[in-house]
């Protein structure tokens, strides 16, 4: 099997166009040509994870976020993405991300969390084109605001979970978008949401919603663990003879104290 077709399973499901204007989705580093029996899925691209994938055999490293998002004017020594660069090239590891187009395809990233807490009725919060922002779900039955936050922070295994001090209803209607998503907020309000769960909230976004609806920040790392397990999903079922191995590295950079 070749890469450029693990690129254009990938790239079916999550058409490059879904991406943000900002991202660099795809394939990074590597050739299309070159041969692949084993791939390693992660969240994050670091020095660890690629020689994880070199002394487990695997030619292409499939991640979530980019390596490379913005040019590199030299290869060197001088700070991490140069060092993965290297590191990959010399073990001949490719690597491919599957980034905001996953995120903005239907049954992606933000699906697959709404999958984790039990949500029906799931469809875009802010429909774009072909794909769209976030997701909007219900909750089968409604449920106590701190009993569902305290929920979402079981099932991500969050160590702190920031949230606002949201109106004393019950919630049934809820908004969310993985990662950075508190662009969203707003849409969330608009739709009448119980809740807007994502990963990164600015502090003085925090203001002035009590009443309208909680907040809860899960991290931006916690709310796309689950993200692996999607590529796995998606691969398994385009080659189910392909060999995947998901990361021994844990690649969150913030630490809880």
């Amino acid at each position: 099997m070749k890469i450029k077709q693990v690129a254009e399973a990938l790239e079916k499901f999550a058409p490059l166009p879904l991406q943000e204007s900002y991202d660099n989705a795809g394939l990074q580093i590597g050739l299309t040509e070159a041969e692949v029996s084993r791939v390693l899925l992660c969240l994050d691209v670091t020095e660890d994870v690629i020689m994880e994938a070199a002394e487990k055999g695997c030619q292409l490293i499939v991640g979530h976020h980019p390596l490379l998002f913005r040019g590199v004017k030299c290869v060197s020594d001088s700070d991490m993405v140069q060092r993965c660069v290297r590191l990959a090239i010399k073990h001949d590891v490719a690597i491919y991300s599957a980034h905001t187009n996953l995120d903005n395809a239907a049954g992606g990233v933000n699906w697959m969390i709404a999958e984790k807490l039990g949500l029906q009725h799931v469809s875009f919060l802010q429909p774009v084109g072909e794909g769209g922002s976030g997701v909007i779900a219900e909750l089968p039955e409604a449920e106590a605001p701190k009993d569902f936050l305290h929920r979402v922070k079981k099932t991500f295994g969050i160590d702190c979970l920031q949230a606002n001090r949201g109106p004393e209803r019950m919630v049934k209607r809820i908004a969310l978008c993985g990662g950075a998503g508190d662009f969203l907020l707003d849409a969330a309000i608009a739709r009448e949401a119980d809740v807007f769960l994502t990963g990164e909230m600015h502090y003085h976004q925090y203001f002035g919603h009590d009443e309208q609806l909680w907040i809860g920040v899960m991290g931006h790392y916690q709310s796309e663990q689950f993200t692996v397990e999607l590529l796995r999903r998606l691969l398994q079922q385009a080659f189910p003879t392909l060999e995947l191995l998901e990361t021994t590295n844990t690649t969150n950079p913030i630490q809880y104290i």
